[in-house]
C-alpha cells in the first residue's frame, strides 16, 4: 500500500462512540497520520457504528459501501456495535481490511496500520468484556465527552447491547479524572459523562458513582458537568442531594422510562414500575429548580395495546419531561423481545411516535417559556451559522446569538 498517512473518521453512533473515535484519531496522529474528511481520500477510513436498530445496521452498510467507492484504495477497518454483532457479514464487504469488535479496541490502531493481518475478523465473544477502552472526545474548544463506563448487565428484553458491547466494567477514578484534566489543558471547560449504563459505574473496581462525580467536582479548569444518562434506579437520592448541594453538575438529567405503562415495563424487564419513576422526578424538583428533564420512551413494543400506548402518553403529560427522545420498537435478532407474540404494525407505531413528538413539541415549548425573563449562563460554542452562534443554559436551553469569536467557549450571562 505504501506509506498510509491519511486517516478518515466515520461515526454513526452515540457520543461514547464519538468519544471512542477520537481516542482512536489522537493514537493515529501519535503514529504520524494526518486526519482528513470522510469526503476527501484516505489511506484509512474508520468507520464506528451503530446497531441501536436495523435501520442503523443498513446505514452503516451503506456509508461503508460509500466509503469503499470514495476511497477503493483504502483500508476500510470497522468497529462499533454492529461490527461486533455482525463480523462475518461487514467482513465480506468490498474494501473492508479488518472488523474489530469490543475486546480489541485498543489494538485497532496497530490493527489498521499493520503490513499485514493473517485474518480480518477481530471478534471474540468469550473476551468481549475482558477490558475498559478508556476515550474522551477531543478537538472541540467548549465541550469533551468523557467515558466512564461501558457495556451492560440489565439485558432488557428488547436491547442487542449486551451482546454488543458485553459486561459492565469502567475504569478507575483516578484514570478518569486524569482525563478530565487533559481535557481540562485543552481548554474544555464542559464534560459530558458518557456510558452504555452509566450510573453502574464501580462494578469493576469496587468505586461508587458518587465518588467518581466528587473526584471530578476537583479538576480545576472544568467548570460544568453533565451526566448524559443514567437509569432512575441508580439515580440515588445521596446522588440527587449532592448534586444539588451547589456543584458544577448542571440541573439536566436525561432519564430512560421506555414505557409509562408498567405492563409493558415488565415486558421489557425493567427494574422500576411508574410509580417509583414519577417519585424519582419529585424527588429531582423538590431539590433542584428550572431542571431540565430528558425522557427516553419506546413506542410499539410487542403486545403494546392502544390503551398501553395512552396510559404512557398520559404519564408523561403527568411527569411533563423538557423534552422526549422517542424511538420506535426495532425487532432485533437473539434478543427476547424478537420472538413475543403481539407485534405492533409499523404503520401504528409511526402513528404513535407523531403523537409524542406532538407532545414532546409543546412540552419542550412551554418549558422554554417558564424559564423567560430568567438570568441564566451560557456556555457558547465555536461554530459560525448564518453570523450567528449558539449556546446552551445550564438547564440546556438553547440559545442564539450573533457571532462573537470572544466568547467562543465561555460561560455568559444573558437573559432568556
Amino acid at each position: 500500500m505504501g506509506n498510509i498517512g491519511r486517516v478518515a473518521f466515520e461515526t454513526l453512533g452515540c457520543k461514547l462512540s464519538y468519544a471512542e473515535t477520537m481516542s482512536y484519531c489522537r493514537d493515529f496522529e501519535a503514529n504520524g497520520c494526518e486526519q482528513v474528511s470522510p469526503r476527501q481520500q484516505a489511506d484509512i477510513v474508520v468507520v464506528n457504528t451503530c446497531s441501536v436498530t436495523e435501520h442503523a445496521d443498513k446505514k452503516c452498510r451503506n456509508y461503508i459501501r460509500r466509503l469503499n467507492r470514495l476511497s477503493p484504495d483504502a483500508r476500510i477497518v470497522v468497529t462499533g456495535c454492529y461490527a461486533q454483532l455482525a463480523a462475518e457479514e461487514i467482513s465480506k464487504m468490498d474494501g473492508v481490511w479488518c472488523v474489530v469488535g469490543s475486546a480489541y479496541k485498543s489494538r485497532l490502531v496497530t490493527l489498521a496500520l499493520s503490513p499485514s493481518l493473517d485474518r480480518k475478523v477481530f471478534v471474540n465473544p468469550s473476551e468481549e468484556d475482558s477490558g475498559f477502552f478508556p476515550a474522551w472526545s477531543s478537538g472541540e474548544r467548549t465541550r469533551s465527552f468523557l467515558k466512564v463506563q461501558d457495556g451492560c448487565d440489565y439485558h432488557c428484553t428488547y436491547c442487542t447491547v449486551p451482546l454488543a458491547r458485553g459486561g459492565s466494567r469502567n475504569g478507575t477514578i483516578a484514570s478518569i479524572v486524569e482525563q478530565a484534566r487533559q481535557a481540562a489543558a485543552q481548554g474544555v471547560s464542559e464534560i459530558v459523562l458518557t456510558g452504555v449504563n452509566t450510573g453502574d459505574f464501580g462494578k469493576t473496581t469496587g468505586e461508587s458513582f458518587l465518588n467518581l462525580l466528587k473526584a471530578l467536582q476537583e479538576v480545576e479548569g472544568i467548570s460544568r458537568y453533565r451526566i448524559s444518562s443514567i437509569e432512575p434506579n441508580l439515580l440515588t437520592d445521596e446522588i440527587i442531594e449532592w448534586i444539588a448541594s451547589g456543584t458544577k453538575f448542571l440541573p439536566h438529567f436525561h432519564i430512560p422510562l421506555q414505557s409509562g405503562c408498567n405492563k409493558i415495563l415488565k415486558a421489557m424487564h425493567r427494574r422500576y414500575n411508574t410509580e417509583f419513576f414519577s417519585n424519582k422526578i419529585a424527588k429531582i424538583r423538590s431539590h433542584i429548580d428550572n431542571v431540565f428533564l430528558g425522557i427516553d420512551v419506546i413506542v410499539g413494543f410487542p403486545g403494546e395495546t392502544d390503551e398501553d400506548f395512552q396510559e404512557t402518553y398520559s404519564f408523561l403529560e403527568t411527569v411533563r419531561p423538557a423534552f422526549i427522545h422517542i424511538f420506535p420498537y426495532s425487532r432485533r435478532k437473539d434478543t427476547p423481545a424478537a420472538s413475543l407474540p403481539g407485534q405492533v404494525q409499523e404503520s401504528v407505531k409511526s402513528c404513535r411516535v407523531a403523537r409524542l413528538e406532538e407532545l414532546c413539541r409543546r412540552l419542550h415549548t412551554e418549558f422554554v417559556e417558564e424559564n423567560r425573563g430568567r438570568r441564566e449562563e451560557v456556555l457558547f460554542e465555536s461554530s459560525n451559522k448564518g453570523g450567528k452562534m449558539f449556546g446552551y443554559t445550564r438547564n440546556y436551553i438553547r440559545v442564539e446569538r450573533d457571532f462573537d469569536p470572544e466568547t467562543i467557549g465561555k460561560t455568559v450571562w444573558v437573559t432568556l
